[in-house]
């Protein structure tokens, strides 16, 4: 199913019962897994490798040359899991020698003039809502969801989970399984609604909840909230899991909780 009217570069890498619409363009060096959609006027360019299943609409651009004035062309890609769909005018810009590639996971949802720029690593099963705007080697880890029109700064990292709330700057990390909103960017309480729907128990809810409560809510300091949750909160892939993640922090992890209540 590709159209007489559709460019495709003879040396592209085409799966089986794939549709490519008219006027949609892939250059050489893509490839594209079997059962894909290919809306009229999506650019694949070179370096593009997309999964099964997946969906490009009108006016996405996949695997363009980074906006980065380091890459001096080497060899990158993108790499786009299974039964993602990216929506209209979305860009998704190559890596550079920082990571060599530009990875989006699988059961993805990237809408419409989203940007995911150069090195950025994203998770499976990650909504990424209208005109989002993701800086360079930005990580996100799975099940996030990015509100509409924020932007992330270059090298932040998004954990696993985590909800981020519409408009927000995101210059600091966001550590896996919370909420995140004002300006600047803060913790509002654990992403317990997200959680609940991806079936986590009561008692895991909870453990996260008291984990976080001493990170953004007491008088401790970072460290000393660390060796507390070690010696207090019981062991758990959760617990290890916001144990590295903010020890890991480069950038700082953001702002604690400052007013209202947990469910403001």
């Amino acid at each position: 199913m590709i159209s007489n009217l559709a460019c495709v570069h003879p040396e592209a890498k085409i799966g089986n019962d794939v549709t490519i619409e008219p006027f949609a363009m892939i250059y050489k060096d893509v490839e594209v897994g079997d059962g894909c959609w290919i809306g009229p006027h999506a650019v694949l360019m070179e370096g593009a490798r997309l999964g099964k299943q997946c969906k490009i609409f009108p006016g996405a651009v996949i695997s363009a040359n980074p906006q980065d004035l380091k890459f001096v062309g080497e060899y990158t890609t993108v790499e786009i899991g299974d039964n993602t769909t990216i929506r209209e005018c979305v860009t998704v810009n190559r890596g550079t020698k920082a990571k060599n590639k530009t990875v989006i996971g699988s059961n993805c949802l990237i809408m419409a003039y989203a940007h995911v720029a150069h090195d950025c690593i994203i998770g499976d099963n990650v909504i990424i809502v209208n005109s989002v705007q993701l800086a360079g080697e930005v990580e996100v880890g799975d099940y996030a969801i990015i509100s509409g029109a924020t932007a992330v700064r270059q090298f932040v990292r998004i954990g696993a989970h985590t909800y981020i709330g519409g408009y927000s700057q995101v210059r600091k990390d966001v550590p896996p399984f919370c909420r995140a909103a004002r300006e600047p960017i803060s913790y509002v309480g654990i992403n317990s609604v997200g959680l609940r729907r991806r079936n986590f128990s009561n008692e895991t809810i909870y453990s996260i909840q008291d984990m976080y409560r001493c990170i953004f809510q007491s008088d401790m300091n970072i460290s000393n909230a660390m060796a507390f949750i070690i010696e207090n909160i019981p062991h758990s892939k959760e617990r290890d899991e916001v144990i590295t993640f903010v020890r890991g922090s480069k950038l700082g992890i953001m702002k604690g909780y400052s007013a209202g209540s947990e469910e403001d």
